[in-house]
């Protein structure tokens, strides 16, 4: 199916930000943008053609971006994709911006490197057709780009896990809206609750900021994964931004694995990488949940995991942003229960563990 068209205004005092976000997304067909240097020059363009999605700078003259999204959500709101430099004070307004209503955050593409531009283009046309998606609620598939799955990243296994005797690990998979999902389902978890590992779509240098916040809300322990970390109880690990992130096991132990990669499913990091490291490791012992989020990444990786024994949730839609990733994995038969978002924790701590599932199911 051809997406629909959509009008994307860039919102940015650079002028060479302005031009090369207008190039990335103009090459996708269907697309037109139009640009504004500040927000005082961008409400004159939005009363003379209405955007379907906004693409923010924070810092600019005038009027900073923080101030012109309060307003964009109290008067007309249109869907807006916070664009913000890496680390710095851009991290922590970044994410005061997705608390004030912002659809997703992206990060300015490094310019002259040709490789990081192609992905870039990926990741700002997911993002402004997920933010015009948000507020329809009619979720589509991305635009056709080149997709890699998982097998870029980790080999499948030839059988599924079998389950041993060991510690339950919980599987998180979440993108647009997942921010606030996350926090609803992670402040719900009680200190001793299992370990838990989780990929949400988010840039580099984020991640790190968005696991304080948690950390200080949660009675379990949150923070960003690194390498070789080993996975408890009462702890959640949250993959880097623009890195996967992988559940090994040695023995009974849980650990995790940062690593670079392709990006699969058009994500880095990606939930198809984690669900499946999770099914090979911890098989049977696993939980998974797919949260909000567009496209479809997750629903092969969830797919192993129920078929390798583990027990598989999926958001509904009425409590998603945008439902795509959910809607996917409940369509290729991956999800054992579809649950609202205020149960989500409940339903990950208590699972029915006898389960019928075929013999073949199990491995």
């Amino acid at each position: 199916m051809t997406p629909r068209p959509l009008h994307v205004l860039v919102v940015d005092d650079s002028a060479v930000v302005r031009e090369v976000m207008s190039a990335l997304l103009s090459q996708e067909a269907g697309i037109s943008v139009a640009v504004a240097a500040d927000p005082f020059i961008a409400m004159t363009k939005i009363k003379q053609r209405r955007p379907d999605a906004i693409l923010l700078d924070l810092e600019m003259p005038r009027m900073d971006g923080l101030t012109f999204l309060k307003k964009i959500v109290r008067e007309d709101p249109i869907p807006v994709v916070v664009c913000s430099a890496l680390t710095g004070p851009g991290t922590a307004v970044g994410l005061q911006a997705l608390e004030e209503g912002a659809v997703e955050v992206v990060t300015k593409p490094r310019l002259a490197v040709k490789q990081f531009l192609h992905e870039s283009a990926i990741i700002l046309i997911d993002a402004v057709r997920a933010a015009a998606d948000a507020r329809a609620r009619a979720p589509r598939a991305p635009a056709p780009a080149p997709r890699l799955n998982a097998d870029v990243v980790l080999p499948p296994a030839a059988k599924p896990a079998a389950r041993v005797p060991t510690e339950t690990v919980v599987a998180i998979g979440a993108s647009t809206g997942g921010t606030e999902a996350l926090r609803v389902v992670l402040e719900a978890m009680p200190a001793d609750a299992p370990g838990i590992v989780v990929v949400q779509h988010m840039p580099e240098g984020f991640t790190a900021a968005f696991a304080q916040r948690l950390n200080q809300t949660c009675a379990i322990e949150v923070r960003e994964a690194a390498h070789g970390d080993s996975l408890t109880t009462g702890l959640a690990l949250i993959a880097p931004g623009n890195r996967h992130l992988l559940l090994c096991r040695d023995g009974a132990r849980y650990a995790v694995e940062v690593i670079d990669g392709a990006l699969v499913s058009r994500h880095r990091p990606s939930v198809d990488v984690l669900f499946r490291s999770v099914a090979q490791s911890a098989g049977a012992n696993a939980v998974g949940a797919i949260l909000t989020g567009m496209g479809s990444d997750g629903a092969e990786g969830m797919l192993e995991m129920k078929n390798a024994g583990a027990f598989t949730l999926a958001q509904d839609e009425a409590s998603c942003v945008v439902f795509g990733m959910p809607r996917e994995a409940i369509a290729r038969g991956a999800v054992d229960k579809v649950v609202g978002l205020p149960r989500m924790a409940h339903e990950i701590l208590n699972v029915p563990w006898q389960k019928s599932r075929s013999a073949a199911g199990r491995g």
